[in-house]
């Protein structure tokens, strides 16, 4: 028991945040009319709960066999942001719950992807991954992308016709999205079915698939003080920047080992594997975490959906803003970590299925999910989305299609999929958003 609590507390430093999780709660009993607080506070009690339910579902995953653990991943990487879509769907706020989800596709594949790309370059010259894996994953975010494009084509296309309608045609589109819900559902169960049965080994660091990395010839330009300093006082290089490290680092690979390879994602060598990875808590304090921050997350959440509108009503922040950058952040932050710390050590392929597969749970499970929910609960939620949100997710996956096209990534491509996303943020926050076709739910 004391060993599983250790390592609960132990488990990050971001649970010094917790803090702020009876701060919100007495915030807004005590204080309900300072909107602004209540939103920052409970914004804060929620980064270390997504890490918490994230390390217990890790912990969980390790007690099954890896196509359960693969289900598991797949249910629970997103359950905050299906959470706080919920709460929002509940409270009828349609806007947030469609700008919150296609934040967190935008921040996944964008910021998150870009700091892997970014903090893995300035280590290595390229790194690789698996070619045809990630380009299927990136054919199921355009086949969601597509999904949700299609309603707005079919309203565009009939206004300004003699026989259109606005009333019957906006019902026409909530059955269209419906009906493309349950497809979407279908799909995304296929892929569960052929990532974890069928095609487990097109998913695995060490398929044949995946791209060798390379090293900087010759000295390393982002880490030459550290590897001058290595060299003079004749220790062994690790994360080698130089030939005189390559050499060093050699003697401890296996003589068949490709030296242009970091262990990890397509190498041989026995270092940093997971194969003797051991559980850190026992099965029962696991299953209690994962329900107990499930319901303070659950009750979290809520505070912070009912505080957006007293903090947009200033008009010192809009909707947009809080929904498509703000609250993915929230949601994101305990994947950040884990997509830039693998990706340093050279496995890439993990960094990917961290970033682009939680992308393709939100686009394929988790909207079509919540509009599904919204049909069982009579609300009229669709995959009409806001008309700059949808063009700049499809734009972006256009623009992240092309650069895993290779099956290689560099520093230069994760700063492009950064700055990309800056151009966001600057745009939404100036961006007000328009008035949903069922604005009173």
């Amino acid at each position: 028991m004391w060993r599983s609590i250790q390592a609960i507390v132990l488990v990050s430093w971001l649970n010094v945040l917790l803090v702020f999780i009876p701060i919100s709660w007495a915030m807004n009993f005590a204080l309900p009319d300072q909107h602004t607080l209540i939103f920052v506070f409970a914004f804060l009690a929620i980064i270390p709960l997504a890490k918490l339910l994230a390390f217990a579902t890790d912990e969980l995953s390790l007690r099954v066999g890896q196509t359960l653990a693969g289900l598991l991943n797949a249910t629970l990487g997103n359950a905050v942001e299906l959470i706080v879509s919920i709460i929002a769907l509940a409270k009828c706020q349609l806007t947030i719950v469609q700008s919150s989800l296609v934040g967190s596709i935008l921040s996944d594949i964008l910021l998150v992807l870009g700091m892997s790309f970014f903090a893995g370059g300035l280590r290595f010259s390229e790194q690789g991954f698996g070619q045809s894996a990630v380009q299927l994953n990136s054919s199921l975010l355009t086949i969601s992308v597509i999904a949700i494009l299609l309603p707005g084509a079919f309203h565009m296309a009939l206004q300004g016709q003699p026989e259109y309608d606005e009333l019957s045609t906006d019902y026409n589109i909530l059955k269209i999205s419906h009906a493309t819900a349950i497809i979407l559902l279908f799909i995304y169960a296929s892929y569960l079915v052929f990532q974890l049965l069928s095609h487990k080994a097109l998913y695995d660091d060490d398929s044949e698939d995946v791209q060798p990395t390379k090293r900087y010839t010759g000295e390393n330009p982002f880490r030459l003080h550290r590897t001058r300093r290595n060299i003079e006082d004749g220790e062994t290089v690790s994360s080698p920047s130089s030939a005189h490290g390559e050499a060093s680092t050699m003697s401890s690979r296996p003589a068949d080992a490709n030296p242009d390879v970091e262990p990890g994602t397509h190498s041989t060598a026995p270092v940093e594997t997971e194969a003797h990875e051991q559980p850190l808590m026992s099965l029962a304090v696991c299953l209690l975490l994962l329900v107990v921050v499930t319901a303070l997350v659950t009750v979290t959440a809520g505070f912070l959906v009912d505080s957006i509108d007293g903090l947009t009503s200033s008009g010192s922040i809009n909707k947009e803003f809080v929904g498509v950058i703000l609250l993915p952040i929230v949601s994101n932050a305990a994947e950040h970590a884990t997509a830039v710390t693998v990706s340093v050590k050279d496995k890439l392929t993990l960094s990917l299925s961290v970033t682009v597969g939680a992308s393709i749970q939100i686009a394929l499970f988790v909207i079509p999910f919540t509009v599904t929910l919204g049909w069982i609960m009579d609300k009229p939620l669709t995959l009409l989305f806001d008309p700059l949100e949808s063009i700049v997710l499809f734009l972006s996956v256009l623009t992240v299609n092309y650069i895993v096209l290779d099956g290689k990534s560099n520093w230069l491509e994760g700063m492009i999929l950064m700055c990309l996303y800056i151009i966001l943020i600057v745009t939404f926050w100036y961006y007000p958003g328009t008035q949903g076709i069922f604005p009173n739910c």
